[in-house]
């Protein structure tokens, strides 16, 4: 089984500044995902352009066909050096995982990467080779599910120096905290929100430099399939269901009209609930073998508010914890955001007159348009997800 790689990223900028100087950037392909986080000297516009055009170096080579090793060649080549400081104008760290959790770590003048396996850290072996005068680290290694690696710019070490702390968060210090707020069933969003807000709390909300935690986590894969609405045509219900029920994964039911034809062809009863959780979701039912049935367009509607959410880069710093609650757009949110690796959603073109207008084309449906902006945030975390029509 291949595996997915999940990676979240969070920044705070250097106190009274509008731009951040680090920058990431992630390039999935079909059978690796690169991770590359790169520092600006400075901070504000200088360096927000210097770390841009690193990483933009790095993955348009990368997305051309060049190996790893040429595009650490290239910026360690290419890079300018202050004068005055005799320092590069850029530092960077790259990630590559494969498929089959074969990993390969790149590190100029960055902190170094924190690995985490089943919460305890672990070192990894470092080659250095020096190309055009700098100093390159390089490791190889391999990654297995649920084993995390965490990328920070120097600001993470930095925090608290003038404020909390003499020296600053050391290495170590970062390190050892990571170790303790890890938990098995972490999301990445979680490792990076956590660890960025210690930093802006050592800082007292006023960072001295910009700071960015990378996240990244390798799991096996998770299929999740949704079955949202009746098919248009009614001889294709058996089919649908059939097709649903044999997928391999967490199965959902979105839809009161939608349970029941799941229902009448599995001869599967459905166990209803009364229990309003919160006034402004409908409850959700149970169908033995379904992880989760809900209503149908008020429920993916309040899932895809989480999403908005969640992937709102607005929203750094804030507590997620609102997808662990038990009403059935939570829990249908923190499926498809994330336990899921991919997503299949089969969903059925067949107007309910409360909630669509008869009058106008399908594809302006409410329904056909929620599924679609749910897709679109689902794409932007690096999951698969495919949608096919009845």
């Amino acid at each position: 089984m291949s595996l997915f790689v999940d990676v979240d990223y969070a920044s705070i900028n250097k106190y009274k500044e509008e731009l951040c100087g680090d920058k990431v950037e992630v390039l999935r392909s079909d059978n690796s995902v690169i991770i590359v986080l790169a520092d600006g000297l400075g901070s504000g516009v200088k360096a927000n352009i210097l770390s841009t055009l690193t990483s933009k170096i790095i993955g348009t080579m990368l997305s051309m066909g060049s190996t790893i090793e040429e595009a650490v060649e290239t910026i360690a080549s290419t890079l300018p050096v202050c004068k005055v400081r005799d320092l590069a104008y850029s530092t960077f760290s790259i990630l590559q995982i494969y498929e089959n959790g074969e990993a390969y770590l790149v590190e100029f003048d960055n902190p170094s990467a924190i690995k985490l396996k089943r919460g305890k850290f672990v070192p990894t072996d470092k080659q250095e080779r020096e190309i055009e005068g700098k100093l390159i680290k390089e490791s190889r290694f391999m990654m297995g599910p649920e084993d995390v690696i965490i990328l920070i710019t120097d600001g993470a070490i930095h925090a608290g120096v003038g404020e909390c702390l003499n020296l600053g968060w050391q290495w170590e210090n970062v390190k050892e905290y990571a170790e303790r707020i890890y938990k098995k069933d972490m999301s990445v969003k979680s490792i990076s929100n956590t660890l960025l807000s210690a930093c802006d709390s050592l800082y007292a909300g006023k960072a001295g430099d910009d700071t960015t935690v990378v996240a990244v986590k390798v799991r096996n894969a998770q299929p999740v399939n949704v079955l949202i609405g009746p098919p248009l045509d009614k001889n294709l219900d058996s089919y649908v269901v059939d097709k649903f029920i044999n997928q391999k994964g967490k199965k959902i039911i979105c839809g009161g009209t939608t349970a029941q034809i799941v229902s009448k062809v599995t001869g599967r009863e459905i166990i209803t609930s009364f229990n309003y959780i919160d006034p402004s979701i409908p409850p959700t039912a149970r169908i033995e073998g379904i992880d989760l049935t809900t209503e149908g367009v008020l429920t993916m509607y309040k899932a895809l508010e989480h999403a908005k959410k969640y992937l709102n880069p607005d929203n750094l710093l804030q507590d997620f914890s609102g997808l662990n609650k038990e009403d059935g757009a939570s829990k249908l949110a923190k499926l498809l955001l994330e336990e899921s690796t991919e997503v299949n959603f089969l969903v059925g073109r067949a107007i309910n007159p409360a909630h669509q207008n008869p009058d106008f084309p399908i594809n302006l449906g409410m329904k056909l348009k929620l599924v679609n902006d749910m897709e679109n945030h689902l794409k932007q975390l690096g999951k698969k997800v495919f949608v096919e029509y009845f």
